[in-house]
C-alpha cells in the first residue's frame, strides 16, 4: 500500500492553484475553430464546500463576508481526506470526466474524449514537473491515484465499500433540509445527487460489480435497475409499475436540476432560479428514492 503521507506533498499552493482551476496552460483548438482553457475545471468557494460535504467535511459557504479563500477551503479538504485516508477518491473526483460536463458540453464524443485526456495528462505531467526534484510522482494505478517515489511499483489494495444504511441517508438528507432552512438551495440539491449517486454505486458495488465511472446518473441508475430487475413486470400490479416508471423522472429531473442549478458549476445561461418548497421537493425525493434502492438492496442480498 502507499505511503498516505506523500500526499502531503501535494499541499502546496502551485498544486492547488492547479487542482482548483486556477493556473492553465495554453489552449485547446477544435476543428471548429473554437478554444478552451488547458486546466482543471475553476471551482468556485460555493463549490468546494459542496465538495468537502461530499468527502465528510461539512462546510457552508459564507456568503455575506467571512469566507476563507478558495485554496484555504481546498487545502483544508485535503488534510482532511489525507487523515482519513480518501485522498485517493478526492483526486479521482476531481479529475473525473464528469466534472468537466459543462466546459465539453456540445462537443461530439471523440472530441470531448481527447480533449479531456489531453487535460488530464497534462495537468499530471505538470503536477510531477513540481514533485520530479523531490524525487516523487502522481500516478494513476488501476483507478487509483498514488504520490509514490519516481518509478517505484505500487500494490494498491481493492478499496472496502463504503458502508451505507438508512441512518446515513437520513444523516445526509437532514444536512440537506439544513442548507434547505438557511436559503443555500444550491447545496442542498447538489447533497441530494451525492446521496443518490453514493447510493448507486454501494448496491452496484455490493452486486460485486463496477459503478459505471460516466458521472451519469442515468447509467448508474439503468445499472442498478438492470442489477436488481427493478423493470416493470406485467404480472406486477400496474399501481407499482407506474411507481417504479415514475422513478425515472426522479433521476432524470435530480441530474438534471443539479446541472443546471447547483453549486457544482458556474452561473450560466441554462441556470435557473428556485424556491425552497422547490429545494424541499428535491431532498425529499431524492431520500425517498434512496431508501427505495438501500430496500431493494436489503431485500435481494439478503436472501444470500
Amino acid at each position: 500500500m502507499e505511503d498516505s503521507n506523500l500526499y502531503g506533498l501535494l499541499r502546496t499552493k502551485e498544486i492547488i492553484a492547479i487542482l482548483d482551476g486556477d493556473t492553465e496552460y495554453g489552449t485547446y483548438k477544435f476543428e471548429d475553430g473554437t478554444e478552451i482553457r488547458v486546466a482543471m475545471p475553476r471551482l468556485s468557494g460555493p463549490d468546494l464546500c459542496g465538495i468537502s460535504t461530499t468527502f465528510g467535511l461539512p462546510v457552508t459557504y459564507s456568503w455575506g463576508g467571512g469566507a476563507l479563500s478558495r485554496w484555504q477551503y481546498l487545502d483544508n479538504l485535503m488534510e482532511h481526506c489525507i487523515d482519513n485516508g480518501n485522498f485517493s477518491d478526492l483526486l479521482a473526483y476531481l479529475f473525473g470526466k464528469g466534472q468537466f460536463a459543462k466546459i465539453l458540453e456540445g462537443y461530439s464524443v471523440n472530441e470531448i474524449n481527447a480533449v479531456y485526456d489531453h487535460i488530464v495528462s497534462t495537468v499530471i505531467n505538470k503536477i510531477n514537473g513540481i514533485l520530479y526534484f523531490g524525487g516523487n510522482e502522481l500516478a494513476v494505478v488501476g483507478k487509483q491515484y498514488v504520490v509514490r517515489p519516481i518509478g517505484s511499483k505500487v500494490e494498491v489494495e481493492t478499496p472496502k465499500i463504503k458502508a451505507i444504511d438508512r441512518e446515513y441517508i437520513k444523516s445526509i438528507s437532514a444536512r440537506a433540509m439544513e442548507d434547505v432552512e438557511q436559503g443555500n438551495f444550491d447545496s442542498a440539491i447538489t447533497k441530494s445527487r451525492t446521496l443518490l449517486e453514493e447510493v448507486f454505486c454501494y448496491v452496484i458495488e455490493k452486486k460485486g460489480e463496477t459503478p459505471s465511472d460516466s458521472g451519469d446518473m442515468g447509467k448508474l441508475f439503468k445499472q442498478v435497475k438492470t442489477l436488481y430487475n427493478m423493470h416493470t413486470d406485467p404480472n406486477t400490479d400496474r399501481r407499482i409499475n407506474t411507481l417504479l416508471s415514475g422513478l425515472n423522472n426522479i433521476v432524470s429531473a435530480i441530474a438534471e436540476m443539479r446541472n443546471k442549478d447547483s453549486d457544482a458549476h458556474g452561473v450560466g445561461a441554462n441556470r435557473i432560479s428556485i424556491e425552497e418548497h422547490h429545494a424541499r421537493l428535491f431532498v425529499n425525493s431524492a431520500m425517498t428514492m434512496a431508501d427505495f434502492i438501500l430496500s431493494a438492496e436489503l431485500k435481494v442480498n439478503s436472501k444470500k
